[in-house]
């Protein structure tokens, strides 16, 4: 009986031996597969957007802080006759994205007559209500020197929310045609597609102005002046 005992104990052993090995080697990883579990890397995900590709200049790129346009772009537009500009002011639209602290107004002056005798000139600024937040002092004396992109500033900086703005031009005095001559983009009457008052992009409104009033009725924008060439002035906002 002993004998019998033994042999039998003996072949439970080696049959439960055999059947471990068998599932150690079903849970084995496969050769070359990483093995399941928290601690198996997985590729990163692809960054949102594609990547970082090229998106144009920004106005950050040469420190300014918003503009009509790339500068790069911007063609030079005559100031017109004295009869067809001076005591016009004339609207330039610019949306703000964020909200910034806004000092000079950015001018590309293209050209000087230097025998012109200007006066009462300045650069505002009027909100989506047309009224007015910030104004230069009169700037007829940068006017005459310096055919540059220049800043000029505001009498007092403001704190400008997110929103619509328009930068208002007003010239006096007297100066040649062709001479006086400021940066546009050169878009022509193209450059208020699909837009009508009081959101046009480039506009004129009053006549017989000797400064800037504190408010405008934007619903009187008038492209007549627009459409002859003065028009799509650059402007930029640091």
């Amino acid at each position: 009986m002993r004998t019998r005992t033994t042999t039998a104990t003996t072949g439970l052993v080696t049959a439960l031996a055999v059947v471990l090995a068998l599932a150690g080697c079903s849970n084995a990883p496969d050769k070359g597969r990483p093995a399941a579990g928290p601690t198996a890397s997985a590729p990163a995900p692809a960054a949102p957007g594609g990547g970082s590709g090229f998106e144009g200049p920004r106005p950050q790129d040469q420190n300014l802080l918003a503009w009509t346009g790339d500068p790069n772009d911007a063609g030079h537009v005559t100031a017109q006759s004295t009869a067809g500009v001076a005591g016009r002011i004339t609207l330039v639209r610019i949306v703000l994205r964020e909200q910034i602290t806004w000092s000079n107004i950015w001018l590309g002056l293209a050209g000087l007559d230097p025998n012109a005798q200007l006066a009462n000139c300045y650069l505002g600024v009027y909100d989506a209500k047309g009224t007015l937040v910030a104004s230069t002092a009169d700037i007829s004396p940068q006017l005459m020197t310096d055919a540059i992109a220049k800043p000029l500033p505001l009498a007092k900086p403001f704190t400008a929310a997110p929103g619509t703005y328009f930068i208002a031009l007003l010239l006096n005095g007297n100066w040649a045609t062709n001479a006086l001559t400021l940066k546009s983009t050169g878009a022509g009457i193209s450059v208020n597609a699909g837009l009508t008052p009081p959101n046009l992009r480039y506009s004129s409104i009053l006549t017989g102005q000797s400064s800037l009033p504190a408010t405008v009725n934007l619903g009187e924008q008038s492209t007549a002046t627009i459409n002859t060439g003065w028009a799509s002035q650059w402007y930029a906002i640091s």
